[in-house]
Parts: C-alpha cells; sequence; structure tokens
C-alpha cells in the first residue's frame, strides 16, 4: 500500500514540476485535469478519474461546461470535485473579465469574440449579456451583465432595461452577446428584430451599439461583420 502511495505521490509531483517548468505545453487533456483534481482531491490516483472525464465529455472544455449533475454521474467523481471544477471554471471567467476591463480588448473583433464564446458557448441554457464600454470601447469596471437567463431555446430581453442599466453605469457603448445552445449560430428572426429595436433604443439616449454576438461552443456570429448592425 505504501509503494503504491508513493507512486501516486512521486506521479502528482512530476506533474507539478512539468507544469513549474513548461506551463501547460504538451499535456494531453487527461494530465491538465489530474492537475485540477490534485486541488480538489489531495490523495489517491486521480487519473483513472481524469481519462473518464475526458472519455465522458470529449475535452478539457467539455469537463468545465458540464452540469455538477453530469459531472456526478461519472465514476469516482464524487460530490466535490463537481464543485471545484465549476469554482475554476468561473474564476478562469471572472479573470477573463477584469483582464479585459481598462485594455483595449473589445476594440478588437477576435478578442470579443473570444471572451464570450469562453463566458457563454458551453451553457445549456440561453443567456443575454451587456458589456457596458466606455468612449473609448473599453470595458468598464464590472463591466459585464447578465440580464436574462433563459430556457433552452430563449431568453426574454427588453430594450428600455437594457438601456436603463447602461445609463446607470454610464456607458457610452455596449456589446451584446447571447448563446444558441444548440450550436447553430445563425441568428433567428426575433434575434434580428430585437437586435433592430436594441439599436433604436440606443440611439434615442446616444449609446453606441459595437456589436451583437451569438456563441456556441466553437463558433461566433457577428450581427456586424454580417453587415447585419
Amino acid at each position: 500500500m505504501r509503494d503504491n502511495e508513493s507512486q501516486v505521490h512521486g506521479h502528482r509531483q512530476r506533474l507539478r514540476d512539468r507544469f513549474l517548468k513548461h506551463g501547460l505545453e504538451g499535456f494531453a487533456d487527461y494530465e491538465v485535469l489530474e492537475l485540477l483534481l490534485t486541488l480538489a482531491i489531495p490523495r489517491g490516483d486521480v487519473k483513472p478519474t481524469a481519462k473518464a472525464l475526458i472519455a465522458r465529455f470529449d475535452n478539457l472544455r467539455g469537463v468545465l461546461d458540464a452540469s455538477l449533475d453530469e459531472l456526478e454521474q461519472v465514476d469516482g467523481v464524487g460530490k466535490v470535485t463537481p464543485v471545484a471544477l465549476r469554482i475554476i471554471r468561473e474564476a478562469a471567467t471572472l479573470y477573463l473579465q477584469q483582464k479585459a476591463e481598462g485594455q483595449d480588448a473589445f476594440t478588437d473583433p477576435l478578442a470579443l469574440e473570444a471572451f464570450w464564446r469562453a463566458r457563454l458557448g458551453g451553457l445549456s441554457n440561453e443567456f443575454f449579456e451587456v458589456g457596458y464600454l466606455d468612449s473609448g470601447l473599453r470595458l468598464v469596471r464590472d463591466g459585464v451583465e447578465t440580464l436574462e437567463q433563459g430556457t433552452v431555446d430563449r431568453a426574454a430581453v427588453y430594450p428600455r432595461r437594457v438601456v436603463e442599466a447602461a445609463l446607470r453605469r454610464g456607458a457610452a457603448a455596449m456589446v451584446f452577446a447571447h448563446n444558441h445552445p444548440n450550436g447553430d449560430v445563425r441568428p433567428s428572426e426575433q434575434d434580428k428584430v430585437l437586435t433592430r429595436a436594441l439599436v433604436l433604443a440606443a440611439q434615442t439616449v446616444q449609446i453606441k451599439v459595437v456589436d451583437h454576438l451569438i456563441v456556441s461552443a466553437d463558433k461566433v456570429f457577428s450581427f456586424r461583420k454580417e453587415g447585419l448592425l
């Protein structure tokens, strides 16, 4: 038993040493997940659990986007690990938001798309979010707000509420983003109508709409790029 414990400890230490020396370069997804699991499971061999999670959810992103119930159904995961993984994912999302605040990230369309794909792309319900920007198109402090959380196929958004929230923040511009959990990021007619209503409402108070993005885990539709804004 002690030999096995020693082997497990040695394996964990080698993973940490690799990370400290090279970052995550060369790591397989299950090895990255092993590192994360060691934070929630201080003892024992977490490699089988990491491999089972990757087998179930395909890759690291799939694991981090999975619901707590889905994670708990995987053998060896238990109750604590899903919560730890959710904390890691939310912390990473908050990091991306705070990194963008006060920078010029939102003047770069690719950075803008990557930001909201990371926030919303893997979610199973539809969310509608707004990014509030200053006159230099920089994200203001605490500048992302979830206005609506809907069912799997709909989120109700009211233009007046969006504009009121922008005025409270002193925003000079806004970015809208929502996800399509079914993976099809093409805008529905309802999406187009809503976007026009939001733009008109923003114009009445001289607030610029930079873009409206529809995201999935690996796709993005930009209203501006497609000439719809």
